[in-house]
């Protein structure tokens, strides 16, 4: 219990702030501008579903694209790091736009717009693809992998209840609660990013301390 509840709130405000649901919505709003609220919620409906199973993909495949390619865990971490904390370096300036889009551009992702540029990759981008595959390797009990999968779940429900809302979410924090909540996701991820590059880099450095060095242990 005591290993599950800090992997919990890790799960939890990594992929909040990776899925970033409050600084989707100005650009969910655009995209769906028009729509009346029916279809704003099928759209919604069909993304988070797409989203949550295209993650859901990865975090049980991520090992295997690992061993098919011959890259190392520590290296993904490395890579992962440095995606996630230049998106949490974006969000931290309050300019973080997963795809900015055009007025004629909007009309031509009309039709299906819940699967790409919202479900993929807004909902679910390269940093939390990322995220999922390094927390996977990270649970090493059952316990911990259902908390990871459970809290993903969970995510991608607020998430959806959340851009359903957007409306009235949007007029109740206004431009400047949107860029306060924004910047304050963003340093919590930086903060994330750089747990994560430390915890792939530290293995590789021992590694090469180890065989520099005759004779030396970890």
């Amino acid at each position: 219990m005591e290993t599950l509840i800090p992997f919990a709130l890790l799960c939890f405000t990594s992929f909040f702030t990776l899925t970033n649901p409050l600084g989707t919505m100005p650009v969910f709003l655009t995209m769906t501008q028009g729509m009346t609220e029916r279809e704003r919620r099928s759209v919604v409906s069909r993304a988070t579903l797409v989203a949550f199973i295209t993650i859901m993909v990865f975090t049980f495949a991520g090992q295997f694209l690992f061993k098919f390619f011959g890259i190392s865990t520590n290296g993904f971490r490395i890579a992962g790091g440095f995606i996630i904390f230049k998106i949490g370096y974006d969000m931290l300036q309050a300019r973080y736009t997963p795809m900015k889009l055009k007025d004629e551009e909007i009309k031509t992702y009309a039709d299906d717009i819940s699967i790409t540029p919202l479900g993929i990759p807004m909902l679910c981008g390269p940093g939390a693809i990322a995220n999922a595959i390094v927390l996977m390797q990270d649970a090493n009990t059952f316990a911990m992998k259902g908390v990871l999968i459970g809290m993903i779940a969970f995510i991608y429900l607020l998430t959806f209840f959340i851009l359903r809302a957007s409306t009235r979410l949007v007029n109740v924090l206004g431009e400047t609660g949107n860029n306060v909540m924004m910047r304050l996701m963003g340093l919590i991820l930086m903060v994330i990013a750089v747990e994560c590059f430390v915890g792939g880099a530290k293995p590789i450095l021992v590694e090469i301390l180890k065989e520099g060095i005759p004779g030396i242990t970890q």
